[in-house]
């Protein structure tokens, strides 16, 4: 007993809310995972390396502003810490989140009970984006990149292959056992992937805000992440072909979070008055988007060059894509509203009972509405 009550010794320097968060978390994931109709699957655990987070309730927290751009919170236990306030706070907040990423140092997200705000319909121009993997988002009338630069990818790599040899090292002589210079490429490698994580949200958030802000109808391809990011390594009996150069297009296309994209449409456009269209994914790089023509021939190679055989347009193979999203957006809205409502991108509804076929129904964001309830998050990151 002595022992037990040693191991737990470090809970008592917690906030008792943190813990009583971290276990009603830890029950609803089970009551969802076990209500038959609910589209959760079994709660996964994360080890305690991966990231420190821990949340708190509203009522244990209290926020002061300092000026306009630095604020205060108060955390049980430790008193006032400093953050830097990067959006304001338009509503009553309900919790915060404090994370630790390697790399980043300690966030403080919060979230704000804030009015749902639906404006009417903007009446601006339609435009298609086509996600993409040489281009991270292609509109229909431009194109927008977010990536590390050049010499940042090269540093990565440098430092990748700096930290397979270390480990090399490490296992032939060293029993294993990290060294100092192997901590060090660790953290460096860290910090260049945080680097790029902020940078990927960021331009996430810009880009989503940007789009439905200057567009009525926006087109987007309905997706199938799960599938496209699927592993190609097979089994023992039947192993899989070309496995690392399907592994670097996986990496490639999650690094443009299109799940991420689609959520902020979905509670974004709403609120500028911005329709968002699901289109079917097949075909749109494939069709000429001036004279219709289907045909694979259309794109030679791997290249980002369009070639129609059909009527001879040209054009870049993403700005194609977007055109033709574009397009059907404009066909389905129109068909929307002109009658009544119908799956048109062909995908089971996520309500549909999963004891039907015996598994489960992951959950979907549906494109107009978002998941989470009303409480918006206000990221920060403390001193």
């Amino acid at each position: 007993m002595t022992e037990a009550r040693a191991d737990f010794d470090w809970m008592a320097d917690l906030p008792a809310q943190a813990a009583q968060a971290a276990i009603k978390d830890l029950d609803l994931a089970y009551d969802n995972w076990w209500n038959p109709d609910h589209p959760a699957g079994p709660p996964t655990f994360e080890k305690r390396s991966s990231k420190l987070r821990f949340s708190l309730p509203g009522q244990a927290v209290d926020v002061r502003h300092i000026d306009r751009k630095w604020s205060e919170v108060w955390i049980p236990k430790l008193g006032w810490q400093r953050f830097r306030r990067h959006r304001p706070f338009n509503g009553v907040v309900r919790n915060a989140t404090f994370t630790f990423t390697p790399g980043s140092g300690w966030m403080v997200s919060f979230g704000i009970a804030a009015k749902q705000i639906t404006a009417p319909p903007n009446g601006k121009p339609a435009t298609g984006v086509d996600f993409g993997v040489a281009c991270s988002a292609f509109l229909s009338d431009e194109e927008m990149t977010a990536t590390l630069t050049p010499g940042e990818k090269r540093r990565l790599v440098g430092l990748e292959r700096r930290k397979a040899r270390q480990l090399t090292w490490a296992k032939r002589h060293n029993n294993g056992r990290y060294s100092n210079r192997l901590r060090h490429t660790n953290s460096e490698i860290a910090r260049l992937r945080a680097k790029q994580a902020r940078r990927r949200n960021d331009f996430t958030h810009k880009l989503t805000t940007d789009v439905a802000k200057n567009h009525g109808i926006v087109g987007i391809e309905d997706l199938r992440v799960k599938n496209m990011t699927a592993s190609a390594k097979g089994t023992v009996e039947a192993p899989g072909t070309s496995v690392a150069a399907k592994a670097g297009l996986n990496r490639g296309i999650l690094d443009n979070a299109p799940f991420e994209r689609r959520r902020q449409f979905g509670y974004k456009g709403p609120k500028f008055g911005t329709q968002i269209v699901s289109v079917p994914a097949p075909n749109t790089s494939r069709r000429c988007a001036k004279c219709k023509a289907l045909d694979p021939a259309n794109r030679p190679g791997c290249g980002r060059e369009f070639a129609c055989v059909a009527c001879g347009h040209q054009d870049h193979a993403d700005r194609n894509a977007a055109v033709n999203i574009r397009a059907a957006a404009e066909q389905i809205y129109a068909a929307q509203t002109a009658g009544p409502a119908d799956n048109s991108t062909g995908r089971r509804k996520p309500s549909q009972s999963r004891k039907a076929e015996g598994g489960s129904v992951k959950r979907v964001a549906p494109v107009g509405s978002s998941i989470s309830d009303s409480a918006g998050r206000v990221e920060s990151r403390v001193a």
